[in-house]
């Protein structure tokens, strides 16, 4: 965090002292150095290429000196449902691993050798682990996107902090590893986590890993760090769907947008601070598509509150998204897409995706989108866009989320919070003061991602070995805000 960020940030917390002194030192934001008390990794696949599947290992560390209780939820990509949760204990300083594994049943599993301690308790080792399931999206929980566990092959994930807890407490005891093992895994209860539980610190961070080890690929993520989440200790049970998103508290956002100054607000309804905090109007990065390397290009596009704010069924969505969701069609959001080669050349017809639409309209209709280029399939998702490149064999891809679209809610791919019933804003100019502002509106979807790229030069031989020459390499998007 450059110096002007700094003073701007602590400038907009001070200047934002109306919103009362807890809201404004506990405003989420999105850590640029990667801690937090919240954890969104915007892609897990065990989607199968070329009849070799994925895997998706996922880490995640604690970097402070206290114990704490962390909720993991895996989420499917078409509609956000729940295909997984469970408590974690990290101890102080550790690292928990996990890896995501195609299913005997169809589905997506999870399997680790991870000794710290979860409720409930997830057997451990290549013959253990735990099943994806599929209870949020049938009987009567029907979204009529599909009921098959093939459904959870592909999500994303999240881990939000609940609580900490001090050393002399049961629950550290029981949790905190001695040479290596914690020593009350099968003592520890949700009830005594209840009662020792302190507010939750932040200091998380995380990583997932796509490896396709017969193809020979490895594609990195960072997940992205919500900080100052929810300092209180809201510690909830193992069978409980809390905390999600939406227990953001108090619900006040700080956004840095660029050169224009920052922007807290608080909101009436709490999960539009995470929204706006996540919010971009444009999506951009490169893709390669060289013939003489086969290599190909990739983007995960993934909107992780889309889901509190889209219905099952017809018509339009009631606030920010477009379209609810609409069985196997999905929930689309029209897009706009402007592609260049490296040259800054352009195409003189937009580019559209292919095969085109019969509305001849581009839309992402899920919740963990995958657009790849020239049909490369590097991921083999199923929640896939195609952009034809044409000529343009190597360049860069910038994806828009319009406003003023015709028969949409008035307001789509917007967030408008106006001054009133318990919502408030405040800018920060850089280098100047701090002014309220009666309403801010912040343009786009939330949205997180990367891209990945292979190149793939086929068998090669070196001092009589062959070996297979595939490389990877994963390129977290680059993205604009427009606030007003």
């Amino acid at each position: 965090m450059n110096t002007f960020k700094t003073k701007s940030l602590y400038a907009a917390l001070a200047g934002a002292s109306a919103l009362g002194a807890t809201g404004a030192a506990q405003a989420v934001n999105i850590n640029p150095d990667g801690l937090g008390q919240v954890l969104i990794y915007p892609y897990y696949t065990t989607q199968a290429v070329a009849g070799n599947a994925y895997n998706s290992l996922l880490s995640v560390v604690n970097t402070t000196n206290s114990a704490k209780a962390v909720k993991v939820r895996f989420l499917e990509g078409k509609n956000s449902r729940e295909v997984l949760d469970f408590n974690l204990f990290l101890s102080k300083n550790d690292v928990w691993t996990t890896a995501v594994v195609p299913s005997t049943t169809g589905g997506g599993r999870i399997i680790t050798r991870d000794v710290s301690c979860t409720i409930p308790a997830i057997p451990t080792g290549v013959l253990g682990g735990v099943d994806f399931v599929n209870f949020a999206y049938t009987g009567s929980n029907d979204d009529k996107g599909g009921s098959g566990l093939d459904r959870t092959r592909e999500g994303y994930v999240e881990i939000i902090e609940m609580a900490t807890f001090a050393p002399a407490t049961t629950t550290s005891i029981n949790v905190t590893h001695i040479n290596g093992t914690p020593p009350g895994c099968d003592r520890q209860t949700d009830a005594q986590a209840s009662a020792d539980q302190s507010p939750a610190t932040g200091g998380l961070f995380g990583s997932m890993t796509l490896i396709n080890v017969a193809a020979g690929t490895d594609y990195p993520e960072d997940a992205i760090a919500l900080e100052n989440f929810n300092q209180t200790a809201f510690y909830q049970p193992a069978n409980s769907v809390s905390p999600q998103l939406s227990d953001v508290f108090p619900p006040v956002s700080v956004v840095f947008n660029g050169t224009s100054g920052v922007y807290t607000s608080a909101w009436a309804q709490p999960i539009d601070a995470v929204s706006a905090v996540l919010m971009h109007n444009n999506v951009m990065n490169e893709y390669v598509l060289d013939a003489a390397t086969k290599s190909g290009t990739d983007w995960v596009v993934t909107m992780p509150t889309k889901r509190f704010y889209v219905v099952p069924g017809t018509g339009n969505a009631p606030k920010l998204f477009q379209r609810n969701f609409n069985a196997t069609a999905g929930a689309c959001d029209d897009v706009s897409l402007n592609i260049f080669d490296r040259e800054e050349r352009t195409t003189s017809t937009p580019v559209s995706f292919s095969p085109p639409p019969p509305t001849l309209t581009n839309s992402l209709c899920w919740e963990a989108n995958v657009i790849t280029f020239n049909n490369s399939g590097l991921l083999g998702s199923v929640n896939v866009a195609n952009v034809p490149a044409g000529t343009f064999e190597n360049g860069w891809l910038r994806v828009g989320f319009p406003t003023g679209i015709s028969g949409a809610t008035t307001g789509v791919h917007t967030l408008v919070n106006t001054t009133g019933a318990g919502a408030s804003n405040f800018v920060t100019a850089i280098g100047g003061s701090t002014v309220a502002q009666a309403t801010v509106t912040y343009t786009g979807l939330p949205v997180v991602g990367f891209a990945v790229q292979n190149f793939n030069n086929g068998v090669l031989r070196f001092a009589d070995q062959t070996v297979l020459s595939n490389y990877g390499g994963g390129f977290v998007h680059k993205t604009s805000r427009l606030i007003q």
